[in-house]
């Protein structure tokens, strides 16, 4: 039994355009979550696909262990013991330095060469490992005997196990091998050969010893730990290359907003080496940070350092001078009474001198715009005004006097100039020495062992596979949206055809489909080998549909047409006819597509002396007439030979002639022709018949394919009186519904003794 819900209140020809738009817009989620049950398998597969893959990737992975550290830079400016106060000059404004700044200088060239530098980062020995398992074995035999060199499987000694070792301590290159794979193959008793990436010999050395080659290869192999014929990658970087790569492996992130804390982190697949590199990092930028506070002691520890062998010979001259006048002018020494005088100039002179240290090196820093600059001038001007006041007294004495006083006068200043200048240079020397920068390494570089830092098991496997259920829903929706095909009986009825019946998928009648056929002589019909399947009683029911309407036929042939090939049309003739003849009725049925028809491999039967022999007049009525074992009432024309001119063939005048006089013979002719988008016979044959059905398949024709069909049928004078609605498949809830109820006999009980 089959009963259908088609809501017909309206025709279809009086829905209005915005209806059919709001229909295509909105989203019907009992479509969707139906389009997903229907596709479960596929998306399960896919699913379990992404599974297997992400385990496969955490069993197989090379483990990545992530060292940590963390550095604190202080915002205080830093500071110099003995330098910031020993002179009055205004200390420079503290200045945060921002997190950003200090990032960059810990991934700087100068941090990150001092590094490569020292762990010879720009030298890569890399053992070859054999595909897919050769790094799972390896790791598997140190953790079973770590430490211990394991030997080659299945004799294949020319890969690394696990357990190898390679210490390189000099390696130079010319540079045009510079960033080329080099391969170096271990030999008996610490002997080894380094090769070229073609293959040739580039030198052979022994370990411990440099080799080289007098082409500008050398090399020095420290320690060799592997077994005979075992080969390394070995590879020398350009120092920008490893560099770059250093620099976005090492993420550098500050823990808290302006808290001057600094968390570096850096992933290697070997733990020591992702600490040693992350370690040599923070040393070095605490080294630079403490040299570059501690620069303004060294420049001016070079400015004194460059003042004293000048103020030494100054001084040795003022004694000179002082000596050759007392000798000259026999005197001993300056009165009491210009004793004081003297004081004075020398501590005025004295403090002159000072300022004019002070005054070069804050020239080295500011402008003489700078107030610094304008306040020190003034100080100088200040001393030079009462230094000319005491010049003025001593202008009044003997000559003799004024130049004993000035002698000495110079004599005295520039000895306490240089005595301050040697005690600068001490304190300077020890500011250099002791000086402490405002960064200092708070956690040292540390590796967790046993707890790799990739794959995470955890987020690898659930991520991947929900990615992968993503990705199977997303495909499967994308490919449902881009398929047009109709789904409802409504877009067919919208283009002003009727659907007679609504035919439910059969995967028992799928093999009927074309291209399914074998050549063995057994008929595959549904109606025979399966007459109570879903597909026939919906056969029945469009056989019940057209009993009632052949009053208003003008003659009793029955064409049925498709727009394109594919859509099960010699299914629904082929059984169509059956369940016809089976309802008492003679029935012919004509396989008029001489192109590709097949519905005499469906019957069971060969395709010679058909309907194109038949209208050639090769062979008369009677012979190209067969009967269908199985069945009293049908008859059957095959296609015949395919002819040359399939569509005029059927033109022929004879052609007309010969469906009279068969639809005479008969109740009803069921006439399968072919495509009607692909050649135009069904129009030839339509104006011959006097009912004419499309078959238009489930999520394959689209409604522009269909109205494309029905116009240019219609245009050739055939009237389209409905459709058939072929390989219909549940899809949710919709505007169209159909159920079919399996109704089958039951036998009668056993009559009881």
């Amino acid at each position: 039994m089959a009963s259908y819900v088609i809501n017909r209140a309206d025709p279809p020809y009086a829905v209005p355009p915005a209806a059919t738009a709001a229909r295509e817009d909105d989203i019907d989620i009992p479509t969707l979550v139906s389009t997903l049950s229907d596709n479960k398998w596929p998306i399960l597969i896919g699913t379990l696909v992404f599974f297997v893959a992400a385990v496969t990737y955490v069993l197989l992975a090379t483990p990545k262990y992530e060292a940590n550290a963390v550095v604190q830079v202080e915002a205080r400016p830093p500071s110099v013991p003995g330098l910031n106060s020993s002179n009055n000059t205004p200390a420079p404004p503290v200045v945060d330095a921002p997190a950003a700044t200090e990032t960059q200088l810990l991934t700087s060239r100068r941090v990150l060469g001092e590094a490569i530098e020292r762990l010879n980062l720009d030298t890569v020995v890399k053992p070859v490992r054999m595909p897919l398992i050769g790094d799972s074995v390896a790791r598997a035999n140190q953790r079973l005997n770590p430490g211990q060199l394991a030997s080659p499987w299945f004799g294949l000694s020319s890969y690394a196990w696990g357990g190898e070792q390679v210490d390189i301590g000099r390696f130079q290159l010319p540079e045009h091998l510079v960033g080329m794979n080099l391969q170096l193959i271990a030999g008996e008793r610490g002997r080894y050969t380094l090769l070229d990436p073609e293959g040739n010999t580039l030198l052979e050395g022994r370990v411990g010893q440099v080799a080289s080659n007098g082409r500008g290869v050398s090399l020095e192999i420290e320690r060799l730990v592997a077994n005979p014929g075992t080969r390394f990658e070995l590879k020398r970087l350009n120092s920008m290359a490893i560099m770059g790569q250093l620099k976005n492996d090492i993420t550098v992130t500050e823990q808290g907003r302006n808290s001057g804390i600094i968390g570096m982190t850096y992933a290697h697949a070997d733990p020591v080496r992702a600490k040693q590199v992350l370690d040599q990092v923070t040393q070095a930028y605490v080294r630079q940070n403490v040299s570059r506070n501690s620069a303004e002691a060294s420049k001016r520890l070079q400015f004194v350092t460059e003042q004293l062998p000048k103020v030494r010979r100054e001084l040795a001259d003022a004694q000179a001078r002082l000596n050759e006048f007392q000798s000259r002018t026999r005197t001993m020494d300056v009165g009491m009474q210009n004793q004081a005088l003297l004081n004075q100039s020398v501590a005025l002179e004295q403090s002159i001198q000072q300022l004019q240290v002070q005054r070069a090196d804050i020239a080295s820093r500011y402008t003489p715009e700078h107030p610094v600059y304008q306040s020190l001038m003034r100080q100088i001007g200040q001393f030079e005004a009462k230094k000319n006041q005491i010049q003025g007294r001593i202008g009044a004495l003997p000559d003799t006097q004024q130049g004993l006083f000035r002698l000495n006068r110079d004599v005295e200043v520039i000895n306490q100039t240089y005595a301050n200048l040697l005690d600068q240079a001490q304190q300077l020397n020890i500011a250099a020495a002791s000086a402490v920068g405002n960064a200092r390494v708070i956690d040292p570089a540390d590796v967790n062992m046993d707890s790799p830092s990739w794959p995470k098991p955890l987020i690898v496997i659930p991520g991947a596979t929900l990615l992968g259920a993503m990705l199977m829903i997303a495909f499967v929706l994308t490919r449902q949206m881009f398929r047009r095909g109709v789904e409802d009986p409504v877009d067919i009825e919208l283009l002003g055809l009727p659907v007679y019946a609504s035919i439910p998928f059969s995967a028992k009648g799928k093999q009927l489909q074309p291209g399914q056929y074998r050549r063995d002589g057994r008929q595959r019909l549904l109606a025979f080998r399966s007459p109570s399947d879903l597909a026939m009683e919906a056969l029945r029911t469009l056989r019940t549909s057209l009993h009632f309407a052949r009053f208003e036929m003008k003659n009793n042939m029955l064409m049925i047409s498709a727009p394109s090939p594919g859509v099960g049309k010699t299914f629904v003739c082929a059984n169509l006819a059956v369940t016809i003849a089976q309802a008492g009725q003679r029935v012919l049925l004509i396989d008029a597509d001489m192109r590709r028809g097949t519905v005499h491999s469906a019957l069971g039967t060969r395709s010679e002396n058909g309907l194109s022999e038949l209208i050639s007049g090769q062979i008369d009525a009677a012979t190209a007439v067969r009967r269908v074992p199985g069945t009293d009432n049908l008859s059957f024309i095959s296609r015949g030979r395919i002819p040359p001119n399939p569509s005029e063939l059927l033109m022929h005048e004879r052609f007309p002639r010969l469906l009279d006089e068969l639809s005479r013979q008969y109740d009803i002719v069921v006439i399968d022709t072919p495509p009607v988008l692909a050649v135009t016979d069904a129009a030839v044959i339509g104006h011959h018949v006097g009912t004419c059905l499309m078959v238009v398949r489930w999520g394959l024709n689209q409604q522009r394919e269909i109205a494309l069909a029905k116009q240019r049928l219609e245009q050739n004078g055939v009237e389209v009186r409905g459709a058939i609605f072929n390989a219909v498949q549940k899809r949710g809830s919709g505007q169209y519904a159909y159920t079919y109820y399996d109704y089958q006999p039951v036998q009668d009980p056993a009559p009881a003794r």
